[in-house]
């Protein structure tokens, strides 16, 4: 069933508390009513929105995608509900919730594609409009998304590995954070595709920092011929570069996305270089998009091409004019 357009869309008025009640309930980060001022419904309601994602507790990254969410919200006027559980079956809940509750619209991460299906759909025959952004660039047309804001992870990776040979690099260590995630698993396949010396991937467990450092370090004092590690997270290129230390090796370290605390790493050397696919931007696209969809019936992309944000090459040569935007939390 196709998402019908917004003028055959009921308003949704349902209170913005029970809303918020029910999404924070199996919520494992982030999550909170963002008062915002700008767009009403037809009958001056404002819009209610929900965004849920699959990001853990306590990761900087989607603090960066909640600020721009939150600006978008504060833009146009909208009641925008944060809700996150690293579980797919908790997400997928999470989404139920925000059906039950009839939000106006709803923007979800698909890092867990087949465990989103199910509530995709129940929002699409409850005529909600749904969009994409982050994880699922390869399954958010198939799923019935109206729109997806992110980066093409499969690309991004490419570009890795093109870097990578560019740098003399002979053998890559890949650190999955998160198993079974499709961006983090189509990232370091790029990686792998186009580098031209060895590339290993491995897996460590994201919510434990302290073993992602030891992890990463035993693997490094195992095999020395790794010259480079390329993590999926800024934190986790922090870590890394403990590792690195830790091993007394003589290994770069190298990673996918940005954040403020990564900028002196960068500038300092002891990180290469970060590959930034945008936060903040994705967040406040995903949020505005509704709006405009819901407003005027805008489509970003015609619904047929995703919104990309990302890749952009971050390193010692150009930290400089990103460094204030990151310390705003904006990069």
């Amino acid at each position: 069933m196709k998402t019908p357009p917004p003028s055959s869309t009921p308003t949704r008025v349902a209170a913005l508390a029970a809303a918020t009640g029910l999404l924070l309930a199996g919520c494992s980060g982030v999550g909170a009513s963002d008062d915002a001022s700008g767009a009403d419904t037809a009958s001056g309601a404002r819009l209610k929105v929900a965004l849920i994602t699959h990001g853990g507790e306590g990761d900087a990254f989607w603090e960066l995608v909640h600020k721009g969410a939150q600006a978008a919200a504060a833009k146009d006027d909208i009641d925008l509900t944060f809700a996150s559980d690293d579980d797919p079956a908790g997400q997928a809940e999470l989404m139920r919730d925000a059906i039950r509750q009839k939000v106006d619209g709803i923007a979800v991460t698909l890092a867990k594609p087949t465990a989103m299906a199910g509530p995709v759909g129940q929002a699409r025959t409850a005529g909600i409009p749904v969009v994409g952004l982050n994880s699922g660039i390869d399954d958010w047309r198939s799923a019935g998304l109206l729109e997806y804001f992110g980066q093409d992870e499969s690309v991004a990776g490419r570009a890795v590995g093109d870097k990578l040979d560019d740098l003399k690099a002979k053998h890559t260590l890949c650190v999955i954070h998160e198993r079974g995630n499709v961006a983090l698993e189509a990232r370091c396949a790029g990686v792998k595709k186009a580098f031209g010396g060895e590339t290993d991937n491995l897996y460590v467990d994201g919510t434990d920092m302290d073993a992602v450092t030891a992890t990463v370090a035993a693997r490094l004092t195992q095999n020395p011929a790794i010259d480079e590690v390329v993590t999926n997270g800024a934190q986790f290129a922090l870590a890394a570069v403990k590792s690195v230390e830790q091993a007394g090796a003589k290994a770069h370290v190298a990673t996918f996305d940005l954040n403020k605390d990564l900028v002196k790493a960068v500038q300092d050397g002891d990180v290469q270089f970060a590959v930034d696919q945008q936060p903040y931007l994705q967040g406040y696209l995903a949020v505005d998009s509704l709006w405009l969809y819901r407003k005027n019936g805008n489509t970003l992309g015609g619904g047929e091409a995703p919104v990309l944000t990302g890749p952009a090459f971050v390193t010692k040569a150009n930290i400089a004019s990103v460094s204030r935007f990151a310390a705003n939390g904006t990069r």
